[in-house]
């Protein structure tokens, strides 16, 4: 396949021609092996020439991303540069600027995949480790799929709170002020309303317990919408932070004052759901932004998100290292973790926005 080929033939051709080179190409040296395929070469000299990837929601301290960014710029020269936003967010800016797109690619939560590829807004790409990949975890054409999953965790300032409330009971029984983040726009927070619905009785379509417990914080103005951050935690702006687990040790691990923060699964419930990339229909770069799938999905790519305490979903095919095990949470701390509907859940997600406004934020007020 010749370098001058056009844009177009780059894309068009790449998915179908990489074969199994690329997944072994990444487990070495990722770029640096002579052997790869024309179409990889092809993709690589596309992504190169472009040089740069855009990224929405991918920030440094999320999951890791500092090394996924570091490594794409190390092998094929792609200058990075994020735009920090929720999963919702990105949808709207995605759809917002259709032809005259700026992003290339986005991470938002496993509920709002199935959103931006109805909408029209996603570019169909299957890395070439598709096959590790659980059904569950992937939509059938390519237009998502989880890279990582998280469970919905607190991480608690053990100065500011007496007793460490280790359930959802005793953090609503507690004086505890508690951030839950952007309700209705971040899937962090969205999974915080969920988890808390699933350990007082609800599901993904009960949420009125979790409504009312929220409600009642709301009006002894004990909550904070704002999401989640190092600097929020380490300034203690909440005692409370409701924070997906590789979150919250991620952060955690950045603090000068690390020892004042206990992270821990509540034990009566909580919720594990993932984030897929969203590959932009109308991105500037394409092929940059193919290429980072790729590396997200390859062994090195996955390992930089375990680094980062998320669970790689590709972990079954994986060999952790054992410094990397040794940063998670202990297993039996994720006994009432209960896995996401996200059929379900995408539906509900739709009237949260409105439900949240009226029954928790109107209670503040």
């Amino acid at each position: 396949m010749s370098a001058m080929l056009s844009r177009r033939h780059l894309l068009h051709a790449a998915p179908a021609l990489l074969g199994g080179a690329l997944p072994s190409l990444l487990r070495a040296q990722p770029g640096e092996a002579t052997s790869a395929s024309p179409a990889l070469q092809a993709l690589i000299a596309g992504a190169r020439q472009e040089g740069r990837i855009h990224s929405l929601g991918m920030p440094d301290d999320w999951a890791n991303w500092r090394a996924v960014w570091a490594d794409l710029q190390r092998l094929y020269g792609l200058v990075h540069v994020d735009t920090d936003m929720s999963s919702a967010e990105e949808i709207a800016k995605m759809e917002a600027e259709r032809s005259n797109a700026t992003a290339d690619i986005g991470d938002v939560g496993f509920e709002f995949g199935p959103i931006a590829k109805a909408r029209g807004l996603t570019r169909p790409y299957k890395p070439s480790t598709w096959a590790q990949v659980p059904d569950w975890a992937k939509d059938a054409d390519g237009h998502w799929a989880l890279a990582y999953t998280g469970t919905l965790a607190f991480a608690v300032n053990r100065r500011r709170v007496k007793d460490i409330p280790r359930s959802w009971q005793a953090l609503l029984a507690s004086d505890a002020r508690v951030l839950v983040g952007e309700v209705g726009r971040a899937a962090q927070s969205n999974a915080a309303v969920l988890a808390a619905a699933i350990a007082l009785g609800g599901d993904e379509t009960r949420l009125a317990p979790a409504l009312a417990a929220f409600a009642r914080l709301s009006a002894q103005r004990r909550l904070v919408h704002v999401n989640g951050s190092p600097a929020l935690m380490e300034r203690a702006e909440a005692d409370v932070f409701l924070l997906w687990d590789f979150n919250a040790l991620s952060y955690r691990k950045k603090l000068p004052n690390a020892a004042d923060y206990e992270v821990l699964i509540p034990s009566d419930g909580s919720v594990t759901s993932g984030y897929t990339t969203l590959l932009n229909r109308y991105a500037p770069h394409p092929n940059a932004a193919q290429l980072t799938r790729e590396f997200i999905f390859s062994d090195a790519g996955q390992l930089h998100l375990a680094r980062g305490h998320a669970r790689p979903i590709r972990i079954d095919h994986l060999s952790l290292p054992a410094d990397v095990t040794a940063t998670l949470l202990p297993a039996a701390q994720y006994a009432k973790a209960r896995a996401l509907k996200p059929t379900v859940w995408t539906e509900e997600v739709k009237k949260l926005p409105r439900a949240w406004q009226r029954e928790v934020l109107g209670a503040g007020r």
